[in-house]
């Protein structure tokens, strides 16, 4: 089992992966791939998330953050308290994942569309293997509001 089993999974490059949520030996695999971060952008829900993952991350020496972004009600706050982790996180290995990859996607992609200089084009192409045929218009407009805004929020 590696990290490429996890569900949805999407290496951007060689430092940073999106994916679903990963089960237990796949944290296990991520850690003896040199992942440094786990980023949690999903919410605790016993349905799909593990018992204690974060406890879980760090005994395996990884340093985990978890920003609860809550499905129907994806919030500014949420994208800033992202943005603020990206840039103030040391270089190195990092997996986003959140239940399916659909906020971890997103957030991604905006946070390069914003801070890396992507294109519309690079960010569309990194959600649409996730996204294609969905449409959530909470999250269209969430998406549609984050594009927009200006930088007041840093």
């Amino acid at each position: 089992m590696d990290i490429t089993d996890i569900y949805n999974y999407q290496k951007i490059d060689d430092l940073v992966a999106t994916s679903g949520q990963p089960t237990v030996a796949q944290l296990k695999s991520a850690a003896s791939e040199g992942i440094l971060t786990i980023i949690n952008l999903g919410m605790l829900d016993q349905s799909y998330t593990l018992e204690d993952e974060a406890g879980l991350v760090r005994s395996l020496g990884m340093d985990y953050y978890h920003i609860p972004v809550d499905w129907e009600d994806p919030t500014e706050e949420n994208f800033t308290d992202f943005e603020k982790l990206l840039n103030r996180l040391p270089p190195g290995k990092m997996l986003i994942h959140c239940a399916a990859n659909y906020r971890a996607s997103a957030f991604y992609a905006l946070y390069a569309l914003k801070n890396l200089g992507w294109s519309e084009a690079q960010a569309e192409i990194l959600m649409f293997p996730v996204w294609q045929g969905s449409h959530y218009p909470v999250w269209d407009d969430f998406i549609l509001r984050i594009k927009n805004r200006t930088d007041r929020s840093t």
